[in-house]
């Protein structure tokens, strides 16, 4: 048992990316570059959803509320990131770290839940065609969204509480550039067992128990296509859930790569480079995958910036 008198950390130092200050300005310039692309790409992709009637649709409403996601998901990570490139500020008080740590859990998990949610749409449209503007109203897939938004937030308030309430008295470095479950709790000076378990119980309800929710719609919708007589009938189906597929991969490999592998084989260089992956490229990256070989949605989005076809004058 620690004394009374140990002085309780107030406040975290963000390691982040220790470089030379010139390298510092240009991770700097590169980092906003790419958070502005992030703003830039998804909000395109919201007003283009809201705007065009045609793609009023299921798929396109999960798609937003994906771009809606990211949206967040950079702003709750990267300014910070920023500010300890340009000004070095990499203090982060105790509350401040916590907050941060609340919302990225909650947008994590929520993804999870959301990846889920379009599976099951796609499932939907491949397996039952006829029936599918029925079964997936615009009720349900608001259900949907509502229900992957708050079931994240709800199980993260949980998280965070039993993360916060562990004692800090030694060190206050953070080896990372943003706060993280795992860095965190390497710096608790009290039992945080109960912390992990906690982490570890919720963790299987809110992504094991998704995943297999993602993977059972997906792997029947595989062999749903690899059934199809038509080599042309197999790759527009597959066509139909190959983005999908790719966004899940990358998005799980991740995960399972920062959060679930031995730490026998922990190396903490290569956890900041992969979260730099699914924290900054992921959200440029998701939303090109889905949408660079969408001929319906480039349409609309030409339709909205005025690059459709030409007007014919009278001559």
């Amino acid at each position: 048992m620690r004394g009374e008198n140990v002085a309780k950390v107030s406040a975290f130092i963000l390691v982040g990316f220790p470089t030379a200050p010139g390298l510092q300005y240009m991770l700097f310039l590169l980092f906003l570059v790419m958070y502005l692309f992030v703003l830039v790409e998804n909000l395109a992709i919201i007003l283009t959803i809201w705007s065009s009637n045609s793609l009023h649709q299921p798929m396109y409403y999960f798609l937003c509320s994906m771009s809606f996601l990211e949206i967040w998901y950079v702003s709750n990570i990267i300014p910070k990131m920023l500010d300890g490139f340009l000004l070095q500020q990499k203090h982060i008080s105790f509350i401040g770290c916590m907050i941060q740590l609340y919302f990225f859990i909650s947008l994590v998990c929520t993804e999870c839940v959301l990846l889920a949610s379009m599976a099951y749409d796609r499932y939907v449209a491949i397996y039952h065609p006829l029936r599918y503007v029925v079964i997936m109203s615009t009720v349900l897939c608001v259900q949907l969204v509502g229900f992957s938004f708050a079931s994240a937030f709800t199980v993260s308030v949980i998280k965070v509480y039993f993360i916060s309430s562990a004692t800090f008295c030694g060190s206050n470095i953070l080896n990372h550039f943003f706060c993280d479950i795992s860095p965190i709790l390497k710096l608790a000076c009290t039992d945080f067992l109960t912390a992990e378990l906690v982490d570890f119980v919720l963790a299987i309800v809110i992504l094991v128990f998704p995943l297999i929710a993602t993977v059972l719609p997906d792997a029947h919708i595989v062999l749903a296509v690899l059934h199809i007589p038509s080599a042309t009938g197999r790759w527009r189906a597959f066509s139909t859930c190959a983005s999908h597929l790719t966004v899940v991969t990358i998005f799980y490999m991740a995960m399972i790569f920062i959060y679930v592998r031995p730490q026998a084989i922990d190396t903490r260089s290569s956890n900041k480079l992969i979260s730099a992956v699914y924290t900054v490229l992921t959200p440029i990256i998701n939303p090109l995958i889905y949408f660079v070989r969408n001929k319906e949605f480039k349409d609309a989005l030409k339709k909205a910036l005025g690059l459709g076809q030409a007007p014919q004058w009278d001559i």
